[in-house]
């Protein structure tokens, strides 16, 4: 074999390499990114039911309804950002 054939088997196989790297870390930033958006629409879902049960007991005025389901959400997006940082 050649120099020539065995440097360009070596860039080859550091290519190959290089690029299954990549695509692991792809498909894991893929599945942080999907747990990410499950949270929030979990969070979507628990803070409509928030307003909901606090307009419904009528504990308090719609602004503060408001405010709670505004935390609600709040929390729900630092819990995606844990996830996907």
């Amino acid at each position: 074999m050649s120099a020539w054939s065995r440097k360009f088997a070596a860039t080859a196989i550091a290519l190959a390499l290089v690029a299954s790297a990549g695509t692991s870390l792809a498909t894991e930033q893929a599945q942080q990114r999907r747990a990410g958006r499950d949270v929030r629409q979990e969070t979507r879902q628990g803070s409509r039911h928030t307003k909901q049960e606090c307009r419904a007991t009528d504990q308090k005025s719609n602004s503060q309804c408001r405010q709670d389901k505004r935390h609600t959400k709040q929390n729900g997006r630092q819990a995606a950002r844990n996830i996907k940082y």
